[in-house]
């Protein structure tokens, strides 16, 4: 089946310009009109491809044909779609009907996506039409007393003729992007953004990155991720193109990326390291001869892999530092030296006003500290307005809950984590939603999850145990079957399993040092 129906491709237009616009939907028409024939997405899997005019057609349609549904400004819509064509048609249709969507990454299970849905209080929900996702949707909405309307989407996208639809309003300054983290929370926290927001960040990575109209880029990343809007957005802007991968399987991916010459890849540190793992098989041969730029951040990327990404793949690395509430917060850009690039995140980009401080709350220079940040490049505060007090000092700065160092030439250095979050292959993996599922073991008398440094996930989780009374040790297996049971991401599991006798904790509150655990188990092999 198709996933479009609009009219045939011609040859791509060589039209350099970045454009500029209120809204999403408005950089969409600008450049359907301007470049309506150069491609914006190609699949990966089954190389179709689509131009910026059929992206405008197809979406203007499934806009209409979602409002017959009853969806149109102000409904509240959470979307669980792959990585596709139909993922971001359906991010733009509702960009176009002005509703209020939550995207839900494709990978998350049932618990992940009822936390989502109860805390969005939504009215509709987007899925794919596999028997899968219509299971997860059916076990994530048994606890709620008003479930949302399902939706489930195909090949065959439901349509309607754009004559149809409702005036379009250009309200930019409303937040119609519901981003949940979990953070350092057991429940996720949903990051209210606006288009402005998530476009100023698609306009500082396209800076930073130097794209134009001949880049073709990937997503190979979950395309609901926030990098998914961010990423959008600067493919509108510049007129390039994007590979769109469901999955990444390091060596099925490279040869998609050589086939369609892409230019610039990347996601997180996961992603380079399998890279480098597919180019050292061949080391003769150039693994993607049109490769230019990785780009990507999340987990911590040592100094030492921008060397060795130079001289292996053939191109520069620019790891950056942003998050769910903050979309791009600083930049590399392709003009800074080899050492600029490995040992700092970059500097601020535009939009963004950074400053670090001490515990007292005083702005320290060239000192590790907190940073925080605030500007239009900022969410508007969480969904629950209980965690905003928390979340923004009396200045209206962001606590990132990040420790930092800013240099004397302007870039930040990463230095550690205030925030008791695990970031596994650039995703976030709340410790204290694992530990309150072990807990319900009974061979579970105390738990710490903990992050611990792996050169292919950026950190790796692992669960420290110490048995009940009584009891034998947990075991692995009997560990992932409690995992399993509680309908978990399967990604968020646990790959090491320690069991002690003691837990290490301090003399006050008998508060669980973790970070003696960290110290303990970081040299050791995972199970």
């Amino acid at each position: 089946m198709t996933v479009f129906s609009g009219k045939p491709m011609t040859a791509a237009s060589a039209v350099p310009e970045r454009l500029s616009a209120a809204t999403l939907w408005e950089l969409l028409i600008a450049r359907a009109a301007l470049s309506p024939d150069a491609t914006m997405l190609i699949d990966g899997t089954r190389g179709v491809k689509m131009s910026f005019a059929q992206a405008h057609h197809i979406a203007e349609r499934l806009a209409a044909g979602l409002q017959t549904t009853g969806i149109g400004k102000g409904s509240r819509v959470t979307w669980q779609l792959p990585t596709g064509i139909v993922a971001v048609m359906t991010a733009l249709a509702l960009a176009r009907l002005g509703a209020v969507q939550s995207p839900v990454i494709s990978l998350y299970g049932a618990k992940e996506l009822g936390a989502v849905l109860q805390g969005s209080n939504c009215e509709y929900l987007l899925i794919g039409a596999e028997a899968d996702a219509i299971t997860r949707a059916q076990d994530a909405m048994l606890p709620l007393c008003q479930p949302p309307r399902v939706i489930p989407l195909s090949g065959e996208l439901p349509q309607a003729h754009p004559s149809t639809l409702a005036p379009y309003e250009s309200d930019h300054g409303i937040a119609r992007w519901v981003y949940y983290t979990s953070g350092t929370t057991s429940q996720p926290k949903g990051a209210l953004h606006t288009d402005r927001s998530l476009m100023l960040g698609g306009e500082n990575l396209a800076l930073a990155m130097a794209v134009d109209h001949h880049d073709v880029g990937s997503v190979a990343f979950p395309f609901a991720h926030i990098g998914g809007a961010m990423y959008t957005a600067m493919l509108l802007m510049t007129g390039m193109s994007a590979v769109l991968l469901e999955r990444f399987q390091p060596a099925e991916a490279a040869a998609v990326f050589a086939r369609h010459g892409v230019t610039t890849t990347g996601g997180s540190t996961a992603h380079y390291e399998a890279l480098l793992t597919e180019q050292q098989r061949t080391p003769g041969d150039p693994l993607i001869p049109s490769l230019r730029l990785l780009c990507g951040g999340g987990a911590f990327c040592p100094p030492a892999l921008h060397q060795r990404v130079a001289s292996e793949l053939g191109c520069t690395l620019l790891h950056n530092y942003g998050m769910t509430e903050i979309p791009l917060i600083c930049a590399g850009s392709t003009s800074d030296d080899q050492n600029a690039l490995a040992h700092s995140c970059g500097a601020p980009v535009s939009g963004i006003e950074l400053r670090v401080v001490d515990a007292a709350g005083r702005t320290v220079h060239e000192q590790e500290g907190e940073v925080r940040v605030r500007g239009p490049a900022v969410f508007q505060g969480y969904s629950d307005p209980a965690l905003n007090e928390q979340a923004f000092d009396d200045e209206g700065f962001f606590r990132t809950g990040d420790l930092g160092r800013l240099r004397a030439d302007g870039r930040l250095v990463l230095t550690g984590r205030l925030k008791d979050v695990i970031i596994r292959k650039g995703e976030n993996v709340s410790a204290l939603e694992l530990e309150e599922i072990l807990y319900r073991h009974p061979k579970v008398g105390a738990v710490a999850v903990i992050g611990l440094p792996d050169p292919q996930r950026g950190e790796r989780v692992c669960a420290v145990v110490e048995p009940a009374d009584g009891q034998a040790a947990l075991t692995f297996d009997e560990m992932v079957a409690l995992f399993l049971s509680a309908k978990i991401m399967v990604q968020k599991i646990p790959e090491q399993l320690e069991i002690i006798d003691r837990m290490p904790r301090n003399e006050t509150l008998k508060k669980i040092l973790k970070h003696e655990l960290r110290a303990r188990f970081s040299t050791e092999p995972a199970v």
